[in-house]
Parts: C-alpha cells; structure tokens; sequence
C-alpha cells in the first residue's frame, strides 16, 4: 500500500475513532460511527456482496428454516478469492479504526462474513457471544457490522451494553439449540433477554449505508428478521490485536480454518497468512 494511501486512512480513522469512541467501546463493547465509509467504498463492498452471492463458496449455508418467507445466507473467509472483499479489506479505514477502538500496537484481519435477509426473512439471529464459537483467546478484538442496505431499527444488530465484561456464555446452535462446542453445564446459560427486555441495557441504531457498527466478540448481540419491503446485506469483519492467541478446539470452529491447528501451537499470536497484518502503529 503506497505512503499517502496509508496517510489518508489514518487520517480518515484518527478522524472518527478518538478518545470518546474508544472509551464507549471498551465500557459498552459496542458503538456506531456514523458515515465513516464514502459512498465508492460502499459501493465496492456492495459489489462483493452480489458477486459472493452468485457465487457462494463450500462454506456458504442458509440459516433461515424452510417455509420461512425469505432467505437468510451466510458465508465465510471469501476475502483473498473475492477481488472487491480484497480491495475493501485493504484499501478501506476499517483495519486502522479496529485497531485504535482494540486500544492494540497491530491490527490483523480475522475472518470476514457475509449475512444477507432477503425481503419478508422472519428468521432471527438469536442473542449470543461470538468468541466462543471461535479459536482463539484474548481480550483485544473487534467485529465490524457493514451493511449496505439501510436497516430499520427493529431489524438491526442489538447489544447489551457491557456484557463483554461478563462470562462466557454456552454457544449453541441457532436452529436447535443445541450445545455442540462446550459440554453441558461447562458454562452458564444466556438468560432469557427476550423475555425481560427492559431489564438490560440494550443498544441498537438504525442504520444506512457508510455506517459500521463496532462490537466486541463477547459482547452479547442479536438481530431480528427484515421487512417485505427490505433486503438487508452485510458484510462483517473479525479483527484480532496484540494479545489475541490461537487456542485450537476439540471441535470444528465456525469458521473452521484448516491445516491450523498443525501450523500454529496452542498459545501461539495469530501470525499466519490467513490473518494478514492490516497496520501496525510502529509504521504509522
């Protein structure tokens, strides 16, 4: 990436991430920056969203249940296949912004996925931590929401403010709840936040596109179904910061990253080409 590339993007992401917003993410594990990505870049990414979505790769899955409505398709780790993820990845303030809220030295890229409800989609995304469906440990990480769609209120991801200060909860599976990572009673059940909503400090925006939401991975989150009227396409980027260590599991991760696990010992720093070095404050 040439020099004034590189400048513009830290000037870009020095511009909306500061002391406020990375204070907000660190006590709430998740905040908004409004209108930090330009209109081209938005484009770009919408771009690679239609292009994955004709051509969904062998980890591609509908999470959606049959006879809902409409279609809700996931998919993973297409960044080095797909030419506007790559372009996006690298030539976008995301990996810099990711870096100053992680409060880290360097900034890699984790995985990215892309999540598209199509109009009338009922499904929800049922509340739940991310990182311990994941293979790694440490406390310096940051999930990015991009949609390119707007996304009403009621449809948009939800948090509980500073829930990434708490334990790990059981992840389960989506459609049948059940506990395939963690044994049985090896952690605590999520609560019923449906259920008692104004018992939990719950954070959501609405959202249009240049907007990136920002979450930590333990931060306990959520999303409802979309409209008839409105498709939602996202795209979403995993980044991992200085203390982030690879911690293989007895189980296949979601994403599953294979060949890992004999690349990389247990405790190691996910210094692999799967995870490229986005910045690096030193080079600054």
């Amino acid at each position: 990436m040439n020099a004034p590339l590189v400048g513009d993007l830290m000037r870009r992401a020095a511009g909306s991430v500061g002391a406020a917003q990375i204070e907000a993410f660190q006590r709430d594990g998740a905040i908004c920056l409004r209108q930090f990505l330009t209109g081209d870049e938005v484009a770009l990414l919408r771009a690679g969203i239609d292009e994955n979505i004709a051509h969904p790769s062998v980890r591609a899955k509908i999470a959606s249940r049959p006879g809902d409505p409409g279609t809700f398709l996931e998919d993973f780790c297409n960044w080095s296949d797909n030419a506007s993820y790559r372009r996006f990845v690298h030539e976008s303030p995301l990996g810099i912004a990711a870096g100053l809220l992680m409060q880290s030295t360097t900034s890699r890229l984790y995985h990215d996925h892309m999540l598209v409800k199509e109009p009338g989609t009922q499904q929800r995304t049922p509340w739940h931590q991310d990182q311990p469906y994941y293979n790694i440990e440490g406390m310096q990480n940051c999930s990015m929401w991009i949609p390119v769609d707007p996304v009403r209120r009621h449809s948009t991801l939800e948090f509980i403010a500073g829930s990434h200060h708490g334990p790990w909860l059981m992840p389960r599976s989506f459609m049948d709840h059940q506990a395939k990572w963690f044994a049985e009673g090896s952690l605590a059940d999520l609560p019923d936040i449906e259920g008692a909503r104004d018992r939990y400090p719950i954070l959501g925006w609405e959202i249009e596109p240049g907007d990136v939401v920002c979450f930590h991975m333990l931060t306990l989150h959520a999303a409802g179904g979309v409209d008839g009227d409105r498709r939602r396409r996202v795209f979403s980027l995993r980044f991992i910061g200085d203390d982030i260590r690879h911690a293989p599991r007895a189980w296949v991760t979601s994403p599953e990253f294979p060949g890992l696990r004999e690349a990389l010992p247990a405790g190691a720093a996910m210094n692999h080409s799967l995870f490229p070095l986005l910045w690096s404050r030193s080079a600054s």
